[in-house]
């Protein structure tokens, strides 16, 4: 059940160019509840809240995932309209793309190192932001995630080194990728090409990319509209959730 007014609605004032203008916003209490996130503005939804685990799950089976603003802030949520996703079927990979990972420059392994891949991600620097989203509490709920079998890690190796990875979680036959990093040029595209081909063999059926990227349109992503994504989202998280370690 979505939204029962145990949730208290206030409004954040925003600037832009120089004109105010309020948004409403709706407060998380400690109660597992989150508002529908057809009611989301511009994609923020809600604020405040923990991420336990039970919290994290029932946001994520409803399209909703945290969007930290800064660390010690409250927890800010977030359900974007359009989402980007991938179809695992319709990934594209570059012919360039294709001769490296021929060449088995990268060894690639699932769930081997998920703490230094989700570690790396925080530290990456993002072009155009300021700070990372990955704060300590996020990278501390993602761990407990791991552990209990739901977040998962994909690295890329070169030499025996860690050089790339991506990290996300899974429920159903929805895979939602949070981040990804490299030290190495092509090493974060050859572990999500790795990625996608393990959701084919499992029958995910998709990859949920969050907000629209034109590095991940050129490989195929979408932007659908967030009535779309959540009818889709409803029937996959049917699916049995693959828990536990992922292997090689």
């Amino acid at each position: 059940m979505h939204t029962m007014v145990m949730l208290i609605q206030f409004s954040v004032i925003c600037h832009l160019n120089f004109v105010i203008y309020v948004m409403p916003i709706f407060k998380i209490t400690d109660d597992l509840i989150f508002p529908h996130p057809s009611l989301a503005e511009d994609g923020l939804l809600a604020v405040g809240g923990d991420l336990r685990p039970e919290r994290l799950l029932l946001a994520y089976s409803n399209g909703i995932f945290p969007w930290p603003e800064e660390e010690d802030a409250p927890m800010l949520w977030a359900s974007p309209d359009p989402r980007l996703v991938l179809f695992p079927e319709n990934l594209i990979v570059s012919k360039r793309l294709e001769r490296t990972i021929r060449q088995g420059k990268f060894s690639i392994s699932f769930d081997e190192n998920f703490e230094q891949v989700i570690r790396y991600c925080r530290l990456s620097p993002r072009p155009g932001q300021r700070g990372t989203w990955i704060t300590r509490d996020i990278v501390k709920a993602f761990i407990d995630m791991h552990h209990l079998g739901y977040a998962h890690s994909i690295e890329a190796h070169l030499d025996g080194q860690l050089v790339g990875g991506i990290y996300g979680l899974s429920l159903g036959g929805a895979f939602f990728g949070e981040s990804m990093f490299h030290l190495v040029n092509d090493a974060s595209r050859v572990a999500l090409y790795h990625l996608v081909q393990r959701l084919r063999e499992w029958n995910f059926d998709f990859l949920d990319a969050q907000i629209t990227s034109p590095h991940l349109l050129r490989w195929g992503a979408e932007n659908i509209s967030r009535e779309h994504y959540l009818r889709i989202l409803h029937e996959s998280i049917k699916k049995k959730t693959r828990r536990g370690k992922w292997g090689r």
